[in-house]
């Protein structure tokens, strides 16, 4: 039960932050859910509130969205995430998150700096930047925080920038589950406890960090999205250098796991 309220507010936490930067659901409860349960199914559980919270964000900002840039940049970014999931099932992702948080500190740095201002995409870019960034989050089961990265070769508004983002993430949604259920159903089962919480908590959060959102002056968004995705590489380089087994549960399912058994 400890672990599960904990899920809940950590979930919470990352649907306001999604609501605000379009990425966050993903970014915070996979490392949580790394140390009960590995990353490779991590990924695939945290699939599950990811969609939902996204699905509800994409209605509250579906009035926003720009089309040329989902139709474009999306869809490649979809593609990319697909071939990243297919890959992420056979591969230990240990190097390739070590060179995506090195992209993610760089592109939060690229964004604080003001350089990421002067990046703009043409239409061929969109489509390279899509898939590259599709499949580096789909191997990594973090993309959000990269995506952001690449949407900022667009001149989006805030409202727009989120929903945009929003929608290509049911994209990628939509091409990833598949894999990660069809790979990993036995091994969801069991964890209906933690994946409802973690939805009840991400679907919270989403409704919350909406009204977060229209506060926020337009000439600070992209510094405080910036700011987030620096501090998603710097949490992800810290967490591989922290040596968490990928395939078995860390101390802190071992915690939880004894505290909820004294409990009972």
């Amino acid at each position: 039960m400890l672990f599960e309220i904990i899920t809940a507010l950590v979930a919470a936490v990352g649907g306001a932050i999604a609501s605000v930067t379009g990425f966050g659901i993903g970014s915070t409860l996979t490392p949580l859910l790394t140390y009960r349960t590995g990353a490779k199914l991590a990924v695939a559980i945290v699939s599950i509130p990811h969609l939902t919270g996204t699905s509800l964000r994409l209605w509250q900002l579906r009035k926003d969205i720009d089309y040329r840039v989902l139709w474009t940049f999306g869809l490649m970014n979809a593609a990319g995430g697909l071939a990243g999931a297919v890959i992420h099932a056979y591969v230990q992702a240990s190097t390739v998150r070590l060179v995506f948080g090195g992209l993610l500190i760089f592109a939060g740095l690229a964004g604080v700096t003001g350089l990421a201002d002067r990046m703009r995409f043409g239409r061929r870019g969109a489509w390279l930047a899509g898939f590259v960034s599709g499949g580096l989050g789909g191997f990594s089961g973090t993309q959000g925080g990269i995506r952001a990265a690449a949407l900022f070769g667009f001149d989006l508004s805030k409202s727009a920038f989120v929903a945009t983002s929003t929608a290509i993430g049911i994209f990628v949604d939509a091409g990833r589950m598949p894999v990660y259920l069809w790979t990993e159903w036995n091994q969801i089962k069991p964890l209906w406890a933690v994946i409802a919480t973690a939805t009840a908590g991400v679907c919270v959060g989403t409704l919350a960090g909406r009204r977060i959102l229209k506060t926020i002056p337009e000439r600070y968004f992209r510094k405080i999205v910036s700011v987030l995705i620096l501090a998603l590489g710097i949490a992800m380089i810290f967490l591989i250098n922290s040596n968490i087994d990928e395939s078995r549960p860390g101390v802190a399912f071992y915690f939880f796991h004894d505290n909820c058994a004294a409990e009972g």
